[in-house]
């Protein structure tokens, strides 16, 4: 079991049953859902808790949609925006060090669908 998995979802599920409550929603049928790359936030076990979690609850069945973040790096050298590469952290563009930006650390909901 992934604690950190664990605690997201169940905040998560907070978060739209709050929501869902203060609209007066009977239903929560879609939930989209923001995640960077760097925040090893695993979708499969976020679905899985989230199934098991929702089991009673209006949100229970919703479907969720995943839309990933890609991680930004800042070389150090030449101040090059870039993509984090597949291995690695270097510029493609001079070779230096990049850092993260801070882009590819997101985890939030996007938007809920709901009757």
């Amino acid at each position: 079991m992934d604690v950190h998995e664990y605690a997201v979802t169940q905040s998560l599920l907070k978060l739209v049953l709050d929501e869902a409550k203060r609209v007066e929603a009977s239903k929560v049928l879609e939930i989209r859902l923001v995640i960077g790359d760097l925040s090893t936030i695993v979708d499969d076990s976020v679905q899985m808790y989230f199934d098991i979690m929702s089991e009673g609850t209006i949100a229970h069945g919703a479907k969720l949609v995943f839309r990933r973040v890609k991680a930004e790096f800042k070389c150090r050298e030449c101040g090059e925006v870039f993509i984090k590469p597949t291995t690695g952290f270097d510029c493609p563009k001079c070779g230096g060090l990049g850092m993260p930006t801070g882009v590819g650390r997101e985890f939030y909901i996007e938007s809920l669908e709901i009757e």
